[in-house]
Order: C-alpha cells, then sequence, then structure tokens
C-alpha cells in the first residue's frame, strides 16, 4: 500500500476529480455557444440579445464568486462542491426548457449563479490538500480541464444538437453533473487527516509541505470591503479583469464568428474554434510547470509574476495579429496564440489567491474571479455592440491589447509573501 502510495499519491485522486469538474464545468458553459443559431431562430433572437443571454451567464457568474468563496471557506469544498453542481446541472437541463428571451435570460443568469463556487472551492481544496511546490501544477491540470472541456465540446456539442436536437442536449449534461457531484460526496473530504483511504506517510507529507498559516492572527469574518483595502486584492482583480476579457471571447463568439466570416459549416467551424482552447491547456500546463520550478529554486514572487506576465504579453501579441489574417487559418493560428497567453496567465494567478488567503483562499479566489467575470460580461455584450456600431469588429481586439498591456503593469505591483491582511 505505501509503494502504491509513493508512485501515484491519493491525494492525486482529488486532482482527477477537480479536473473531471473543470472538463464537465465548461462543456456545459459553452453548450450555449454551439447552440446560438438553432436556439435564436427557433426563440426568434437576434444578434444582441444572444449577446445578452451569453453575458448574463458571466454576471450572475460575477456576482456570486465572493459568497460562494464564503461558503467554500465556512462548509468546506465536500459540501459546497456537491451543492453547487446539482445547482448548476439543474439550470443546464433547464435551458433545454426555456420558451421565450426571458426565460432564457432568467436560466442563465441562475446557472451562472450556481457554476460561481466551483473554482474557489477548488481553491479552498488546494490549501488543505497541495504541497507548495505542487501548486502551480496542479493549478494548471484544473484549468486546463476547462479548456480541453470547452474545446472537446465544440465540435461534441455540435455533433448532439444535429443527432437529438437543442433542448435534449441541455437535458442529457445535466444529468451528467448530477452523477459527478454524488460521486465528490461520497469520496472526497475536506482535509487529507480525515480521509480514510490516505495513509500517514502521506499525510505527514502534505502536512509538512503545505502552506503554513501566517503569523498574523486570522480575521474570523472576512468581508468585501476588508478585501478591497488590499492592494494584493485589487491588483489581482484588476489583471484577472483583463485575463478573462480575452479568454471569454473564444468562449462565447469565436464561434459564430469564424463560422459567419469564413462561411463554415457547424462541425468544421467546432473544429477550427476547438484550436485555441487546446492551446490554452498547453499555456495552463507549461505556466504551472514554470511557475514550481520557478518556485523550487527559492524565487515564490518571481514564480508567479513572470509566467503571468509572459502571458500577457503574447495575448495581446496574439490579438493585434489577428486583426490582419485573411484565412480562418491565420486568424486561428494568431487566436491561438492570444489564448496560450491569456492561460499562461491562470496557474500564477490563483496561486497568488490561495498564497495571499490561506485559510481564506475560497474568498479571496472568489473575489479575484468575480472580477474576471465582470471583464467577460462585457466581453461578451461588447463585441456584437462594436460590430453593429463601427461595422467591424477590430475595435475589440485593440481593446483587448490594451488590457493585457495594463495587466503586466498590475503584476509588476503584485507581492504573494503578503497576506490581504499586510498588504
Amino acid at each position: 500500500m505505501k509503494k502504491a502510495a509513493k508512485f501515484f499519491p491519493r491525494r492525486y485522486f482529488m486532482v482527477i476529480g477537480t479536473f473531471l469538474l473543470s472538463l464537465l464545468l465548461y462543456i456545459d458553459r459553452v453548450c450555449i455557444s454551439v447552440a446560438k443559431d438553432p436556439i435564436s431562430e427557433e426563440l426568434m433572437l437576434s444578434d444582441k440579445q444572444m449577446g445578452w443571454v451569453l453575458s448574463v451567464f458571466a454576471l450572475g457568474y460575477a456576482l456570486c464568486q465572493t459568497p460562494s468563496g464564503i461558503l467554500a471557506d465556512k462548509y468546506g469544498p465536500r459540501k459546497i462542491l456537491s451543492a453547487i453542481v446539482v445547482v448548476w446541472s439543474i439550470f443546464t437541463a433547464f435551458t433545454g426548457a426555456v420558451w421565450n428571451f426571458v426565460s432564457l435570460l432568467v436560466v442563465r443568469f441562475l446557472f451562472g449563479a450556481g457554476e460561481a463556487g466551483a473554482f474557489p472551492s477548488i481553491s479552498r481544496a488546494s490549501y488543505s490538500w497541495i504541497p507548495m511546490s505542487e501548486r502551480g501544477i496542479v493549478t494548471g491540470i484544473n484549468f486546463s480541464g476547462s479548456r480541453l472541456g470547452a474545446a472537446f465540446s465544440l465540435p461534441f456539442v455540435a455533433w448532439l444538437l444535429q443527432g437529438f436536437g437543442w433542448r435534449s442536449t441541455f437535458y442529457i449534461l445535466g444529468a451528467v453533473g448530477l452523477i459527478w457531484a454524488v460521486l465528490w460526496y461520497l469520496f472526497f473530504r475536506d482535509t487529507p487527516e480525515s480521509h480514510p483511504s490516505l495513509n500517514q506517510e502521506e499525510v505527514a507529507f502534505i502536512q509538512k509541505n503545505r502552506q503554513q498559516k501566517s503569523k498574523v492572527k486570522n480575521i474570523e469574518k472576512l468581508d468585501f470591503s476588508k478585501l478591497l483595502k488590499s492592494k494584493n486584492m485589487r491588483y489581482a482583480m484588476g489583471q484577472y479583469f483583463c485575463s478573462n476579457f480575452t479568454f471569454f471571447f473564444a468562449l462565447t463568439w469565436l464561434y459564430p464568428h469564424i463560422k459567419s466570416k469564413y462561411g463554415l459549416e457547424g462541425l468544421e467551424t467546432g473544429m477550427y474554434a476547438a484550436i485555441p482552447l487546446i492551446f490554452g491547456a498547453f499555456g495552463n500546463w507549461f505556466s504551472g510547470y514554470l511557475s514550481d520550478k520557478i518556485y523550487k529554486k527559492g524565487n515564490w514572487r518571481k514564480s508567479r509574476t513572470f509566467p503571468a506576465s509572459i502571458g500577457f504579453f503574447l495575448a495581446a501579441i496574439g490579438l493585434l495579429s489577428s486583426i490582419y489574417m485573411d484565412t480562418v487559418t491565420g486568424a486561428i493560428l494568431c487566436l491561438s496564440v492570444a489564448i496560450f497567453g491569456a492561460d499562461m496567465t491562470l496557474p500564477p494567478s490563483w496561486s497568488f489567491c490561495i498564497d495571499i488567503g490561506e485559510k481564506h483562499a475560497g474568498t479571496v479566489s472568489g473575489t479575484m474571479n468575480m472580477a474576471g467575470n465582470v471583464g467577460a460580461f462585457i466581453t461578451a455584450l461588447l463585441f456584437p455592440y462594436i460590430k453593429v456600431w463601427t461595422g467591424s469588429v477590430e475595435s475589440f481586439f485593440y481593446v483587448g491589447a490594451v488590457l493585457n498591456l495594463m495587466a503586466i503593469f498590475f503584476w509588476s505591483k503584485m507581492r504573494p509573501k503578503k497576506s490581504y491582511k499586510l498588504f
């Protein structure tokens, strides 16, 4: 038993579970983008109305980030993750039952609110389960699941839509989520110390190598106003707003944009639109590996700031260069660079939140993610409106490039060694 644990530590089963959750999270999320045409045709929705449908998810998601993080910190990721996956799976299924624009808006808002607790709860689980030297790569693995889920769902959901129709597709995905929630509740525990299948050797290893609590007395009651007094928190929120502005385009408007601009069929569009998301998964893996490698050399701050800054630079270059591409192949290549870069910012961002949040990691990461999804909300609305106002979408990519360069400045001011209570 001990040899097996050394070869494949039991804590990695938790990572497999959170990876699969991240995969499912984005399959459910991206489904609406792929189903845009049949939904808008049946419900008679314009592109502007679909922009609200796509963005209202981000609004619900953003507003519930901090509250869900507080719940994860208070009640533990076992109960909270199980509960929120049940909630969002129900609203995934309800999407298949909508009958007009208003009902679709309400369901997608509540779906977003349900998904809000996923990554803050994962962060809180990581604080208890994952040694500091593995934090970057584990975060990268978890977020790569979301990118692979989104990439996989583009052609897969297009196939489901052809075979079952858009309503039945949402029912099927809702049922899958309920299965995950039951399995997570049965097999996960909030701390390695309370898990019955971990041997004492691994428990001792985790206890010795995970982050130790700050010497500053913990603030038991943490609210949003206290968080906003922290410079670290404000910078983290600002840079994540910029990151999500770039990435959310790939989840919402990339598929319909290239389908319309280049006259592609559904499955063909799905294959092209999946490529930047696969590059995003690679960006997560590479950044997570780079973060841990730098950390092991003794440079905690650089392990966060360097990968993130490189990522934002690549995102800016990719967005700008995509404007000048005349073919779908060229545009996808440039956007793949942009999404690779944008996703390089995720492992350092979420590791940073665990660094400064400690036992409040769920609340801190949820607050950062709230700001990020304000950026996502603006992206989903701004893209169709810019197209109507200017007759093209070039201005959207210029705005995204400027935001990415601003984020590099934010990272130059961030200090992972400083608790949110100290800086």
